[in-house]
């Protein structure tokens, strides 16, 4: 293991995790940050290579070991570390990793007799909402997510949190053309489509039934799913709502569905 004591913030060793943006640490190679123990060890765990491990000098004992031997890990007192990535990180465990090619939407939906359960998001715009949709859709065993081209980047360091580690294990695609992508679900891949909406006129979750096959559709947080996109689609579900309250958040709705529709069959494991 090596092990390396960071005594200066200035160290260039420690610059991916330096006050850097996301997308700035994006263009350094594809770079991210995994923030917090759980996360970490997902990362370590996962196809996505670990650059360098950051540790406050109190967990060096408990983490360092966990980590292969051709990483760095860098230690340093916890204020410094602080200042590093400033702000106040109590957990003293951050890792930087490395972004992957991700699978095409040929290869998570073939073969075309397999049951399938997708997760569509054409326009997430919030980090942390897109961090805990990826949880949802893990847990309740959604096979992968399909992001539109106006979906946030997955590997924003609120995103990875928020997913606690799960981005590393779920499947996602990101579409360059989603309604065209749909089509192709529909026509190509026996994929039957639901939007997910807000109205009395849309079919009630609590007798949705569902196919083999299915993509289910979660709109943006602010206008929900776009014409465009309802017209896409097979179907229309939504969650029947009592005393007045007219919508949930997307993450709470995407659990409510997806347990709905996983229960019944066909989720993996």
């Amino acid at each position: 293991m090596g092990l390396y004591p960071i005594e200066s913030l200035d160290d260039t060793r420690v610059a991916p995790y330096r006050n850097l943006k996301d997308r700035e640490l994006a263009r350094m190679g594809g770079l991210f940050l995994a923030e917090g123990e759980h996360v970490v060890r997902r990362l370590l765990a996962s196809r996505f290579p670990t650059e360098s491990v950051l540790l406050a000098r109190r967990r060096v004992q408990e983490i360092a070991p966990l980590v292969p031997e051709h990483v760095p890990v860098y230690a340093a007192a916890d204020e410094l570390v602080h200042q590093i990535i400033g702000f106040k990180f109590h957990s003293g465990v951050i890792a930087c990793g490395r972004r992957v090619p991700g699978p095409t939407l040929e290869q998570i939906v073939t073969p075309r007799e397999r049951p399938l359960t997708l997760v569509i998001c054409p326009e997430i715009a919030n980090a942390e909402n897109l961090g805990s949709l990826i949880r949802i859709s893990a847990g309740f065993g959604a096979d992968a997510m399909i992001l539109g081209e106006h979906s946030c980047d997955p590997f924003w360091r609120q995103t990875i949190r928020v997913s606690m580690g799960t981005v590393f294990r779920l499947p996602i695609v990101r579409s360059d053309s989603l309604l065209n992508d749909l089509r192709r679900l529909r026509q190509d891949w026996a994929v039957e489509l639901a939007a997910t909406v807000l109205g009395p006129s849309a079919e009630s979750l609590v007798d949705a039934g569902r196919s083999a096959r299915l993509g289910i559709l979660f709109g943006n947080e602010a206008q929900g799913l776009g014409e465009g996109y309802v017209a896409a689609c097979d179907r229309r579900v939504t969650i029947p709502m009592k005393l007045g309250t007219d919508s949930l958040n997307v993450g709470v709705a995407a659990g409510v569905i997806l347990y709905h529709f996983t229960s019944q069959f066909g989720s993996r494991c």
